[in-house]
């Protein structure tokens, strides 16, 4: 028997918000948890029952292990087999309250004070399966449902929360008719784009699969989708789990998993971005990277900036081989090779091993990078959401150690409605305690907790804000009061 919930869980007392801050504090990331039954009959309006009855059980995350109708997908332990791997499992709050208000945004909006946010935008938790479903016909009639499920349950509650649409991007197309409809006929304002698709592999065996992140090599070229957003005043958020592929695939352990799985998906899109060019054809499109801490951000720029150093651009003639001193060579061979170098033509041979360079020998061709301070320019217009308790948060701010003197731009997600919050009342506190330690200064926690999501979008769409709680506040810092 499992221990009552009074003994299992002792929050500490909420902190009026007031008391904490003397600015808002806006949640870049919060979740609302679809009710499959609900969701379902929602997707069967919208696309019709075989969207909806394929789709049902598509995901053993969210899935019941009963229901009074029977159709909800069971886990079982067939996922637990070597060669498949484990997925989430009890992966919702584990009390009372905070599980119901996980599922019903009016009840958020109820105890937004209580939690301590003035404002939220809100994911989808099923949309994600959504977006990635491999079937045309049953993705995009998901996603159709998902998005006016998430604009029928927060109608009303816009003063204190947006959800944001899931847009699938198996093809440009798709992508464009689903954030068109979104944003133009449910009045989204925020947008979760798919940033990886599973392809099969052409040619390959049987459920052989690899990863198109987008941005670079893709079989379709997504800047279409990426203008679109920029005309319709939206930010690029992402958010796509990288489970079950590559090293991420324990049948028995799903925290092996899980650990990093958000900033693996992340970095390999923010790297596409920049290399491919994305990031300097698009010079006002702002991009987000959720779930995944921003620690792998500071990382990526730095080696970015490394490689280019030693590979972008004219420093890669460096290491060409041909440039080596040919005599040079010879005489450090005949006399510090000794016998096992001696054979004739060896040496000679040796200058030129592992000359094999492709056809382009630039791998930062076409991404509009001439020197380090361009890539720092690019990451001022790269978002990534903090969960409240992580401490690698202050690495953002390094700017003694971070190339070029940046500052990176971290957000707070507070990651409410799934189990990594055990209290929603305690996020805006655990916060806090980065000020409190000494890990960020208050200038730098206003920046964290309320200023870079509200540029993240105000950015973009300066209304974004209009008729909400912080509406003034976001005004004057995007300078449009």
């Amino acid at each position: 028997m499992p221990a009552p919930e009074s003994a299992r869980h002792t929050p500490r007392a909420a902190v009026p918000q007031a008391d904490r801050t003397p600015h808002p504090v806006v949640d870049g990331d919060g979740h609302i948890v679809e009710a499959l039954p609900v969701l379902t009959e929602v997707i069967r309006k919208v696309a019709g029952p075989d969207a909806a009855d394929h789709f049902l059980g598509s995901s053993p995350t969210y899935a019941s292990r009963s229901s009074t109708d029977g159709r909800l997908a069971e886990l079982t332990g067939d996922q637990r087999r070597p060669g498949t791997w484990i997925p989430p499992w009890w992966s919702l709050p584990g009390n009372t309250l905070d599980r119901a208000t996980a599922f019903l945004p009016a009840l958020l909006h109820e105890r937004m004070d209580e939690i301590g946010l003035d404002f939220a935008v809100l994911y989808p938790s099923v949309g994600l399966v959504a977006s990635g479903h491999p079937d045309d016909a049953i993705r995009a009639g998901a996603c159709r449902g998902v998005n006016t499920y998430l604009a029928e349950l927060t109608d009303g509650l816009q003063d204190r929360m947006t959800p944001a649409a899931v847009v699938p991007t198996h093809t440009p197309d798709e992508a464009i008719a689903e954030l068109e409809h979104a944003v133009g006929s449910l009045g989204f304002k925020a947008v979760l784009v798919n940033n990886i698709v599973a392809r099969p592999v052409p040619g390959g065996p049987a459920g052989a699969r690899w990863y198109d992140v987008l941005a670079l090599d893709s079989v379709h070229d997504y800047d279409p989708l990426w203008r679109r957003c920029v005309e319709l005043g939206v930010a690029v958020t992402v958010h796509t789990p990288t489970m079950g592929i590559g090293l991420r695939q324990s049948s028995t352990r799903y925290v092996h998993n899980h650990i990093g799985t958000f900033a693996a998906g992340g970095e390999a899109f923010a790297k596409a971005l920049v290399i491919g060019g994305v990031a300097h054809r698009f010079p006002t499109l702002n991009f987000a990277f959720l779930e995944g801490g921003v620690s792998w951000g500071v990382q990526l720029l730095a080696d970015l900036v490394g490689h280019w150093e030693k590979r972008g651009g004219p420093n890669i003639a460096a290491l060409d081989p041909a440039g080596l001193d040919a005599a040079l060579w010879d005489d450090l061979f005949a006399r510090h090779g000794g016998t096992h170098f001696a054979a004739p033509g060896l040496a000679a041979g040796l200058r030129g091993q592992a000359d094999n360079p492709p056809p382009d020998l630039d791998d930062y061709r076409g991404s509009g990078i001439a020197s380090p301070a361009d890539i720092a320019r690019m990451f001022e217009r790269f978002y990534f959401g903090c969960e409240a308790d992580d401490p690698t948060i202050a690495w953002a701010y390094a700017d003694s150690l971070n190339p070029c003197g940046a500052v990176l731009r971290p957000l707070l997600g507070s990651d409410i409605g799934h189990w990594d919050v055990t209290d929603m009342r305690e996020v805006v506190g655990e916060a806090r305690e980065l000020v409190e330690h000494g890990h960020l200064t208050p200038a730098q926690f206003r920046e964290f907790a309320c200023d870079n999501t509200v540029r993240l979008h105000g950015g973009m769409n300066p209304r974004f804000f209009d008729g909400t709680r912080v509406e003034q506040y976001a005004r004057k810092l995007l300078g449009h009061a």
